[in-house]
């Protein structure tokens, strides 16, 4: 029988890399193909509490298997911030994502002005969840470690993409074209974790 799983999430770019990476053999949805489902509010302390939080709640609310993830930026300079406030560090006032990206990434560099390269040590993190309505199934982390830059590079990507500097390639990962970046994505390191352990579980569960 396919299994159907609720990616926890309304972006179509999400659903389209879980299914390229993790299988066709499953029936993906996503929460856009579920209406007036309660929106779970992310209010954990880190990203696991946050991507465990949003896989159960909407198992729960749909009863099906619900695979969530919570990712951010992760500075060591300035203890750890972004973190969970990655989206929202410079705050919400922008209605534009773009124009929200650029406060947040702007907000960074002032906060990192004047400290040297050696202490602009930061990582990409992602932390992915699979739960049934009963209880979490699998978790997995993946991270992409590198600098904060002293000025934004780059047109690809989104959110801190242009100031993150990938030391071994020597460019931001705004430089990097789509595949590049996927093939060292912290998104895509956890995605990769989860593929065996996923593959496992469900021979288990046929």
């Amino acid at each position: 029988m396919e299994r159907k799983i609720l990616v926890a999430s309304t972006n179509p770019g999400k659903l389209a890399e879980l299914k390229s990476m993790l299988g066709e053999s499953i029936k993906w949805v996503g929460l856009s193909d579920f209406e007036g489902i309660e929106e779970v509010i992310e209010d954990g302390a880190n990203f696991a509490e946050n991507a465990r939080k949003k896989a159960v709640g909407y198992a729960k609310a749909t009863g099906l298997w619900t695979i969530a993830d919570d990712s951010g930026l992760v500075v060591d300079a300035l203890g750890g911030e972004p973190g969970v406030k990655s989206a929202r560090f410079s705050g919400e006032k922008a209605s534009d994502r773009g124009l929200l990206d650029s406060e947040n990434m702007e907000k960074v560099l002032r906060l990192l002005k004047g400290v040297p390269v050696k202490s602009r040590t930061a990582r990409f993190v992602c932390h992915l969840c699979l739960a049934s309505p009963e209880k979490v199934l699998l978790e997995t982390e993946g991270k992409l470690e590198g600098v904060i830059a002293e000025e934004k590079k780059g047109e690809n990507g989104f959110g801190y993409d242009p100031i993150f500097f990938v030391p071994e390639l020597n460019k931001t990962v705004a430089e990097l074209k789509g595949e590049e970046k996927n093939s060292i994505s912290h998104r895509g390191n956890a995605i990769r974790k989860l593929k065996p352990l996923l593959e496992e579980l469900l021979s288990t569960c046929r």
